[in-house]
């Protein structure tokens, strides 16, 4: 069956980095559009970034820009999110997301924190 399954979350400093992971499987990755999200307590969910299926065009959220990178690994199925510089406002439970045309698959999400 489809699984996104994200990793790498966790407690941070500000000033920090994490790097996100969100393994698939099931479908075709290569394929796909991939996507990250993020959802803070009591907001709607975010948009951050996304990367076409071959890796070659990136967009990122003025909020993130300049300090997250997205790239993907179409040998190893994943995608990642490179969170540089990380802030307070960065708290939040970020989601990755695949989409091709109108198929689209979640995943279950990883907590990331940023605080002193």
């Amino acid at each position: 069956q489809v699984q996104l399954v994200e990793s790498g979350g966790g407690l941070v400093q500000p000033g920090g980095s994490l790097r996100l992971s969100c393994a698939a499987s099931g479908f075709t990755f290569s394929t796909y559009h991939m996507s990250w999200y993020r959802q803070a307590p009591g907001k709607e969910r975010e948009l951050l970034a996304g990367i076409t299926s071959a890796g070659d065009g990136t967009t990122y959220a003025d909020s993130v820009k300049g300090r997250f990178t997205i790239s993907r690994d179409n040998g190893k199925n994943i995608v990642y999110l490179q969170m540089n510089r990380l802030k307070a406002e960065d708290t939040a439970v970020y989601y990755c997301k695949a989409v091709r045309a109108i198929r689209y698959y979640w995943g279950q999400g990883t907590q990331v924190t940023v605080s002193s």
